[in-house]
């Protein structure tokens, strides 16, 4: 066995421990819900423009992109633009690789990658950074309801054109909202790709976590994928994920296509 192979089954075994360390486990719930009182999320921006996640969020986002390497991206929830801004680069980066390989020069302007970006409310200065932004060729937007039947309907026949999608669901994150999306956009992720619902960990925290927002520990987007998965045995839980962030906005929040 290579000293790769050896090093990679020495993170799986690692990981695996990680999960059944209930020392580790509680620490993080306890820092995640102190960090949340200080809107930790809020202070961290990707190539300029505010995310709104985790940092091992973001690495893990990057992991699965780089892993599956989709040419579309589909991505409910904008906020400021940061994650949109993190797919794109990520797309680029997957643009620059295969131009060195083939040894034929990038046009970023003719990719055939994109990330499309959903919501029902894009502020206009928020909008205006997203596309003059360098990465905003690989960007289109939509303001709408993700749920929306003309969206959807677009979503879907775009969806047929790409070999690889992925999907983030992070927008209103009710289990009736989340469950809508998970119905209207899961089908569009191809084998082995991913469909990420983000903010799950609002089903581990207590009331006051969620103050005067419409969702709660008992209506969430952990509540919508409990549900979506009990009839839907085409995803699972990358549980390996959830197991090695530890401190993470999303867990069992990502789903891999089988």
């Amino acid at each position: 066995m290579s000293k790769n192979s050896n090093f990679e089954k020495k993170v799986i075994t690692e990981i695996e421990a990680m999960k059944n360390n209930v020392e580790l486990n509680d620490i993080s719930i306890t820092w995640l819900k102190v960090a949340n009182s200080c809107r930790y999320s809020y202070h961290f921006k990707h190539l300029g423009r505010p995310i709104i996640q985790y940092p091992p969020d973001i690495v893990a986002i990057q992991e699965i992109i780089w892993k599956v390497k989709p040419d579309l991206i589909i991505e409910t929830g904008i906020a400021h633009g940061g994650s949109l801004i993190l797919s794109a680069s990520m797309l680029a980066l997957l643009d620059m690789c295969e131009s060195i390989d083939s040894k034929v020069p990038l046009d970023p302007f003719k990719t055939r990658r994109k990330v499309l970006g959903i919501d029902i409310d894009i502020r206009a200065h928020n909008r205006t950074e997203i596309e003059k932004h360098p990465l905003s060729c690989y960007i289109e937007l939509i303001q709408n309801s993700s749920i929306d039947k003309k969206v959807v309907g677009y979503v879907q026949n775009l969806a047929k054109k790409y070999n690889r999608v992925m999907v983030f669901l992070d927008s209103d994150h009710t289990e009736s909202h989340v469950s809508a999306e998970l119905y209207a956009y899961a089908d569009l992720v191809t084998k082995g790709s991913y469909c990420v619902v983000f903010d799950t960990i609002i089903g581990n925290m207590s009331e006051d976590f969620s103050m005067d927002r419409p969702w709660s520990p008992t209506n969430n987007p952990k509540t919508a994928v409990k549900n979506f998965l009990s009839t839907n045995t085409n995803f699972e839980i990358d549980d390996s994920i959830s197991n090695k962030l530890q401190i993470s906005v999303a867990p069992d929040g990502y789903l891999k296509r089988l």
